[in-house]
């Protein structure tokens, strides 16, 4: 097992970030040695708070003198385990949060730098302060911060659009595993010298370098707007309308949500002030909106007529269209919350995976059997990102089971579904990241060529492997 650092060198980290920057007793490192789901418990000696690119590079520079391991740590609403140190007490944690100043705004350039504990929420709001949007949407946006967003490059409910994390970002500010600094952050969209080095380190969970700051798109914020919720019969029938929305709005198609009837029945339940603004039971609802920086755009106009077409070709059951900003947002707030609903609901299996847009129904149809045949005591509630592939495909305990025997399956259960995205040409792991959770199925199931050149590229990078070790590359 590693050993705990030598007190000397923790005392040369605390010296770095100075007095109030650093948390060592077991109260205030608590937060940051758990993930978010409650899957991993670690431990730390020390956390730092740096604020500012030189001292992240400093820091660096001592851990890979000592071959120290350093975590780095955002928002901590990583599904994966991704930002939590393992259980050794021998890797500390390098907090982002005091890196939260927005560098640089430009909206002439429809761009911004932002540092990487910015939260979503707060860079959202900096575009829109000059009349700009930046577009990535989460639910945790108030909490996840853009250093994770990058790291785990992100999705949201706005990919169909403007495209995940990745498509996002013009340039990066990188801390190497060795305290250099990757000084990258130009904004522009061309730019043909060399590779794109940048791309490495999005998604890569922190295991290639440390994003201290980045460069990012922004939009025409929308000045149009139409939502609404439509039921449906079949997933068949969600990819027939995606189809004909597609053809009738273009770009103009930002979301398109698919939910199971159980997913709205267990939100109404277990959600304040949620509601269920349909009144025949359909199986499946769709959660669609349009935005345009048009004014004139007429997308309330646009939509109901394609939803009337639609239900006249029994495409549809019934639809409401959202007349106002309330009624949109509580269309929202059904959709946004589904994960809260399910974890009051009780214990849960969750599988973040995504397949070709024209196979969601066939990953539904077998992975509803494999659940009935692996998973008596659960329930599917797979729902998610229809428009761009990507459902979370989640097991909801029935009421009354045996917990245990129902957790139980879930390593047999996530196989078996893994197989069957492999089958259908999709990915286990759509928009959460591998983590320290999917490792071992990520090292079995990958390319064996992708894999070697990633494992070239960390040993290249992080040679002495001090960087988030256990996440990603097993």
């Amino acid at each position: 097992m590693p050993r705990p650092p030598e007190p000397a060198t923790l005392a040369q980290l605390e010296a770095v970030v100075g007095e109030g920057a650093w948390l060592d007793s077991p109260h205030d490192i608590a937060p940051f040695t758990r993930d978010f789901r409650g899957l991993y418990q670690g431990a730390t000696p020390l956390v730092l708070l740096p604020r500012d690119v030189d001292q992240v590079a400093r820091i660096l520079a001592i851990c890979n003198r000592d071959e120290l391991a350093v975590v780095p740590h955002g928002g901590n609403t990583s599904y994966c385990g991704g930002a939590t140190p393992d259980e050794s007490g021998s890797q500390i944690v390098l907090s982002m949060r005091r890196l939260n100043r927005i560098r640089h705004l430009d909206p002439a350039n429809y761009s911004m730098i932002v540092e990487a504990g910015c939260t979503l929420a707060e860079a959202q709001a900096a575009a829109a302060s000059q009349a700009r949007l930046f577009p990535l949407s989460l639910g945790s946006e108030g909490t996840a911060q853009v250093g994770g967003n990058l790291s785990t490059n992100a999705g949201g409910t706005a990919v169909l659009r403007y495209g995940m994390m990745r498509d996002l970002v013009l340039g990066l500010e990188v801390v190497m595993a060795d305290g250099r600094v990757l000084s990258a952050l130009k904004s522009l969209r061309k730019d043909n010298t060399g590779y794109d080095v940048k791309s490495l380190f999005i998604g890569a969970e922190g295991t290639l370098g440390i994003i201290t700051a980045a460069s990012l798109k922004l939009f025409p914020q929308p000045a149009d707007t139409a939502t609404a919720l439509a039921g449906i019969d079949s997933p068949q029938q969600a990819l027939d309308l995606l189809a004909q929305l597609r053809t009738a709005s273009g770009d103009q198609l930002t979301t398109f949500e698919l939910l199971p009837r159980l997913a709205v029945e267990l939100t109404v339940k277990h959600i304040p002030g949620v509601a269920n603004p349909l009144d025949q039971g359909t199986a499946w609802y769709l959660l669609i909106e349009l935005c345009s920086p048009n004014p004139r755009a007429e997308l309330g106009a646009l939509l109901a007529d394609e939803l009337q077409d639609a239900a006249v070709r029994s495409t549809i059951k019934d639809a409401s269209l959202a007349t106002s900003l309330a009624q949109s947002q509580a269309m929202w707030k059904l959709r946004e919350s589904v994960p809260e609903a399910q974890r009051r609901h009780g214990a849960s299996l969750k599988h973040d995976v995504s397949v070709p847009v024209s196979c969601i129904p066939q990953l539904i149809e077998q992975g509803s059997e494999l659940v009935r045949r692996l998973v008596p005591e659960g329930q599917v509630v797979s729902y998610g990102h229809m428009g761009d592939g990507n459902l979370h495909f989640n097991v909801s305990q029935n009421p009354g089971s045996d917990k245990g025997a129902f957790l139980a399956r879930g390593a047999q259960l996530e196989s078996a579904m893994f197989d069957l995205v492999d089958r259908l040409g999709g990915s286990i792991s759509a928009e959460h990241g591998i983590g320290r959770l999917k490792t071992a199925q990520f090292a079995e199931r990958a390319d064996p060529v992708e894999l070697a050149i990633m494992r070239l590229l960390k040993c290249a990078l992080d040679p002495k492997g001090i960087l988030n070790p256990g996440k990603v590359l097993a």
